[in-house]
């Protein structure tokens, strides 16, 4: 069973040229870009003014898919916010795990609460095991999360996908590495997804269980949000 997923920071849906709402042309972006499946950083689900409003529902909608909202916290007073998922098949066990902040904190920079969307899609029948997150920007939560996602993550057909702030040769990765495949490094094809009009490293990442074969990686040139898409085909035993 072949399966195209996508992983894309979003910037809350909106055109980082001009700063607007653009919600169709994502939609339009993932349409063409042929995926199946999408996890979304930075996304509101419903908000306190018509500027943002529910997002991923609004996608979904546009594409005819299914959707689910994971908060992680409630944004400069416009409301909910965090991770999202849209996908061609039906979702199923949804949920949003909070990563413990860090206490004490040990960095000065800007600290702010993540989480894990955790769910799992029904693909013709088979059961694939999802999750996407948005690491926070200091080490300290990003051991946080690696700790958090280890503890979601299953054996057998499961994907990890999520801008997560470091590059590919962290050392906070490597507890991911040792139990999933990314899928760039398998094929060698280390494309770099940011800042998207002259991206100059890769932060977003789709990681896959070792029992899922990659048969194809990219990074579309896409200038919409401030990060490409990047997308992996699989292929998925049942």
């Amino acid at each position: 069973m072949k399966l195209k997923v996508m992983s894309y920071n979003v910037l809350h849906f909106e055109d980082d040229r001009t700063g607007k709402p653009a919600a169709a042309a994502y939609a339009e972006v993932i349409r063409r870009s042929g995926a199946d499946i999408v996890g979304i950083n930075e996304s509101y689900d419903e908000t306190r003014t018509s500027f943002y409003g529910p997002q991923a529902k609004t996608v979904a909608e546009e594409l005819g898919w299914h959707w689910y909202f994971a908060e992680a916290i409630v944004l400069n007073e416009e409301g909910p916010y965090g991770n999202s998922i849209l996908s061609r098949y039906p979702l199923k066990e949804m949920r949003s795990v909070l990563v413990p902040d860090p206490a004490p904190r040990k960095y000065d920079g800007y600290y702010e609460t993540r989480c894990v969307l955790c769910c799992t899609a029904d693909v013709d029948g088979t059961p694939v095991s999802l999750a996407v997150t948005h690491f926070g920007l200091n080490p300290d939560e990003q051991e946080n999360a690696v700790r958090t996602v280890l503890e979601e993550t299953k054996a057998e057909r499961f994907i990890l996908m999520g801008d997560l702030n470091v590059k590919p040769e962290a050392p906070v990765l490597l507890p991911l590495r040792a139990r999933l495949t990314d899928t760039a490094e398998a094929l060698g094809a280390l494309q770099t997804s940011f800042p998207a009009a002259a991206p100059d490293r890769r932060i977003d990442y789709i990681f896959v269980s070792k029992d899922i074969r990659v048969l194809g990686a990219d990074i579309p040139a896409v200038i919409l949000s401030d990060h490409r898409p990047y997308t992996a085909e699989l292929e998925i035993g049942g």
